[in-house]
């Protein structure tokens, strides 16, 4: 080994570390996430999916309905289970909403008259149209 490479910093490629670090599920997904210029490298652009990123960098990028920005921990060496992937990065914007959770109810609360009318409202229509009311 010659003494550049033993002194050079670990780096990963970019779409390796977006697989290890769970964010999707092949490689070849994340390299065509790289490949359409959506994700950014330390607020530069990328345009590749072989960029090299090492600790400490800051990757922001779109990930389901909400923008992910974070900071990788650590390169990791395989893609493994949820709970060693979520090791490599660290959460620098928490996103202000997220999918309910599953013991929460998921469902709207609206003002009378505002949008879709419920059940209950539209049955109470149904009555007043007919004449029967109550």
């Amino acid at each position: 080994m010659t003494a550049l490479a033993e002194t050079a910093e670990p780096r990963l490629r970019l779409d390796k570390w977006l697989g290890y670090a769970g964010f999707h599920k092949s490689r070849t997904l994340a390299a065509a996430v790289c490949a359409g210029g959506r994700i950014r490298l330390n607020g530069t652009p990328v345009s590749r999916a072989h960029q090299m990123v090492r600790p400490g960098d800051v990757l922001t990028f779109p990930y389901g309905n909400e923008i992910r920005v974070i900071r990788i921990v650590a390169l990791g060496e395989r893609r493994g289970p949820a709970v060693e992937a979520r090791t490599l990065y660290e959460d620098v914007a928490t996103p202000e909403a997220g999918p309910p959770d599953e013991g929460e109810a998921a469902f709207v609360v609206h003002d009378s008259g505002q949008g879709r009318p419920t059940k209950a409202e539209r049955r109470a229509l149904d009555r007043l149209r007919a004449g029967r009311w109550r």
